[in-house]
């Protein structure tokens, strides 16, 4: 989750991310290489979550071990407290900064999640969030599991990048510009933008099962992390609170069409959301409680979106079995798992 800072009244997210990338055409420094990288990530953040569901939906949990933080953290650094002796268990480290000060002893920039960590030197590699899922998906190709969704359709590709640009400026990125405005005038205008882009998200979706047609793509990743959080988290602690997104009835429905196709609502610890945004942002909730509800039930409630048509994957895709024990999200955490970390059927 990358820092936040104010610029005038209006929220400006630091996006300076390290633009290294893993490629398996030898043009980086880092190439394509089973077991030589770990992927550190909260369940909190939202963009740790996408990278966490695209790993998963194509079956590089063999190739790419995987790190999980606690879900709160200091001014200082994410912390691997949920480890024995608060170490990862590979990196042999207590906080992820410790994997950017290996490669960058001034390191100046925020410190966030999800981040590629080189295993042998212990250093990061790259903390570029799109950039890391979409290499997931074109540099890594020759290790998906079989089966493995396309989830960057060479077709679909210009147009997925106008949707993405507007989910991740309007929706993505617009709850918090709601959630951390700086005064009333620079809140309504989020809002606004906010409530703008929703809308269109609402009437797109009603005549498409996913954001760009018949089958899940990346685009569909990005956007469901955050409505995930959105009636736990974002409608009452960032303000952003025109509707619940169970108010909505397209959007609420294609939310849980993703929910319940393995790899997305599997992949939700609603405990740790909720931790992270009410205790660590204590500038707009000074008590750090965490609310109990919402009700979680709904989740489950019959979707219909199949009368579309289409399918959550194109033809000889298929989806991921049940997920590691040592991965599976606690049924604790998230109410609606089985005993085999999937989502249970209603």
């Amino acid at each position: 989750m990358a820092q936040r800072s104010y610029v005038e009244k209006d929220y400006t997210r630091d996006t300076a991310y390290i633009e290294d990338r893993i490629t398996s055409d030898g043009s980086s420094d880092w190439p394509v290489e089973p077991g030589r990288y770990r992927l550190v990530v909260s369940r909190a953040c939202p963009w740790a979550n996408r990278a966490i569901i695209v790993r998963r939906l194509l079956g590089l949990e063999d190739v790419i071990s995987m790190g999980i933080t606690g879900p709160t953290h200091d001014a200082d650094s994410w912390t691997f407290d949920l480890d024995p002796d608060h170490l990862d268990p590979v990196l042999q480290i207590p906080r992820i900064k410790d994997a950017y000060l290996a490669r960058f002893p001034d390191y100046p920039k925020g410190i966030t999640v999800p981040a590629m960590v080189d295993v042998p030197s212990g250093q990061v590699v790259t903390n570029n969030f799109p950039q890391i899922t979409e290499d997931f998906s074109t540099q890594w190709r020759e290790h998906h599991r079989e089966g493995a969704p396309d989830l960057w359709p060479e077709h679909l590709r210009e147009e997925m990048a106008v949707v993405n640009k507007r989910v991740y400026t309007e929706v993505n990125n617009g709850v918090y510009r709601c959630g951390f405005s700086g005064d009333q005038a620079a809140y309504e205008a989020a809002y606004d933008r906010l409530w703008t882009a929703m809308d269109w998200l609402e009437e797109r979706l009603s005549t498409r099962r996913y954001l760009m047609g018949e089958h899940i793509t990346e685009a569909d990743v990005r956007l469901f992390t955050t409505l995930a959080r959105f009636d736990p988290v974002y409608h009452g602690h960032f303000k952003a609170n025109r509707s619940k997104l169970a108010e909505m009835p397209v959007l609420w429905a294609y939310a849980r069409d993703l929910f319940t196709t393995p790899g997305f609502g599997d992949t939700t610890d609603f405990v740790h959301i909720k931790s992270h945004y009410y205790e660590v942002h204590r500038d707009i909730n000074p008590t750090g409680i965490v609310p109990a509800g919402p009700d979680l039930s709904n989740w489950l409630e019959p979707h219909g979106r199949e009368q579309l048509g289409g399918s959550p994957f194109a033809s000889g895709a298929t989806p991921p079995g049940p997920p590691s024990e040592g991965e599976r999200v606690p049924v604790a955490h998230n109410p609606l798992l089985d005993e085999t970390g999937m989502v249970r059927s209603a």
